[in-house]
């Protein structure tokens, strides 16, 4: 026996009656998680396992990042604990961004660094988004559009476009990652941008920025004048 079962412990210090009895912000991860997982194994407790998934991050906030693969490989999680666990996860994530969605003014680089970092920064690979912004540059909508290798992501023009129609938006940002975690802009990523810019004015659309966010920091062509004649 690896640690004391759940069902061992007094009922008082159980994890779901001190949700009950505390509220789910006074519990530790450990046991929000151990609650998440339900029931051990015959050999691992709820609370031990809670244990060892934390022990594959390095903090809290990596959790985000897990993959089914990895939950699967720790002894005492099959399949189906580790499939509720991800679903748990992502959905914490949608009610926490949907929360950001409805009140995001999209008139400052660094507020939407601030509200992508912990989505994009430390990525094994390059994800793209746009951003399509109403007249106020208020947030309508935000596309994933393509998703790349370690070095290179495909990015088409018109895909762009299409949306920023099908939204009515009036602005478009550009946001991409680079997980080398480095944010000055590569030449591709200048001579993208300089297209898009172009396409944008003739589309009447235009591209107002465009972010790239590495580990600890970001790149806005916007703030380093890298837009030609574009204005906010």
């Amino acid at each position: 026996m690896s640690d004391i079962l759940v069902k061992e412990l007094p009922k008082e210090e159980r994890p779901r009656e001190r949700l009950v009895k505390y509220g789910a912000e006074n519990l530790s991860t450990t046991d929000l998680l151990a609650i998440i997982l339900k029931t051990g194994t015959k050999d691992y407790s709820s609370i031990y396992l809670a244990k060892e998934v934390l022990k594959q991050v390095k903090d809290i906030s990596d959790l985000r990042n897990i993959t089914l693969s990895k939950l699967i490989k720790i002894n005492g999680i099959g399949a189906v604990k580790a499939i509720e666990l991800m679903a748990a996860l992502e959905l914490g994530k949608r009610v926490y961004e949907q929360k950001l969605d409805n009140n995001l003014k999209c008139n400052s680089a660094f507020k939407i660094y601030n509200y992508f970092k912990t989505e994009l920064a430390f990525k094994k690979q390059e994800f793209f988004y746009c951003l399509y912004l109403d007249s106020h540059k208020k947030l309508i909508d935000k596309k994933l559009l393509f998703k790349g290798t370690l070095n290179k992501s495909f990015v088409h023009p018109r895909e762009i476009f299409k949306e920023a129609y099908l939204a009515s938006a009036a602005y478009i940002i550009c946001l991409h990652n680079h997980p080398s975690g480095y944010v000055i802009p590569s030449n591709d990523d200048i001579n993208l941008t300089n297209n898009l810019v172009k396409i944008g004015i003739l589309q009447g659309i235009p591209i107002i920025d465009h972010i790239i966010i590495g580990n600890n920091n970001y790149y806005s062509f916007y703030e380093n004048n890298m837009l030609g004649d574009i204005k906010k």
